[in-house]
């Protein structure tokens, strides 16, 4: 082992694959989809595939969209096409097509590639927060001290929970 990895690189191989079977070579089209398109475009319309002509003259990258955001994505298809293309680095995208459905009830339309909320910390004993503020007493910068008394609660609380102890 190298020591530690980022979880973006286990996964990046299935990552990888799943963006592959729609026709995704570069899977950041699919991750990063809000920083690319912009999040008022990213809140009404979703990647679903990206097909390739017999041509290969440009790919056609199809969108996802509710009815009623259609007209005005239509509208900004030119500006959204240069972002894609700009993640690819060349024109790879030479058209956008959209595909209306329902704000609910297909599969497609529910898949959501934005990252899951964060999970809130277990709560702290009074003993445990009492330790943990200890340990990051003497740090003047209050964010550094903040974010090491969540660390230490962090660390002491699993722990407690792994070994039974404090």
């Amino acid at each position: 082992m190298r020591g530690f990895e980022g979880a973006g690189k286990l996964v990046a191989g299935d990552i990888r694959k799943a963006g592959e079977a729609r026709g995704f070579a570069v899977a950041r089209l699919l991750t990063h989809w809000a920083e690319i398109a912009g999040s008022e475009v990213a809140a009404q319309c979703r990647p679903v595939r990206i097909s390739y002509g017999k041509g290969g003259m440009g790919a056609t990258l199809t969108l996802l969209t509710t009815g009623a955001a259609g007209p005005m994505l239509q509208m900004q298809l030119p500006a959204l096409r240069e972002k894609v293309n700009a993640c690819y680095g060349y024109n790879a995208i030479a058209r956008i097509t959209l595909t209306q459905t329902a704000p609910m009830g297909f599969a497609e339309g529910q898949a959501q590639f934005a990252p899951a909320p964060p999970r809130a910390s277990p709560a702290l004993s009074p003993d445990l927060r009492a330790r943990a503020t200890r340990e990051a007493a003497l740090i003047r910068d209050d964010k550094l001290r903040a974010a090491l008394e969540r660390l230490a609660g962090n660390v002491l609380s699993k722990a407690q929970n792994s070994k039974g102890t404090s």
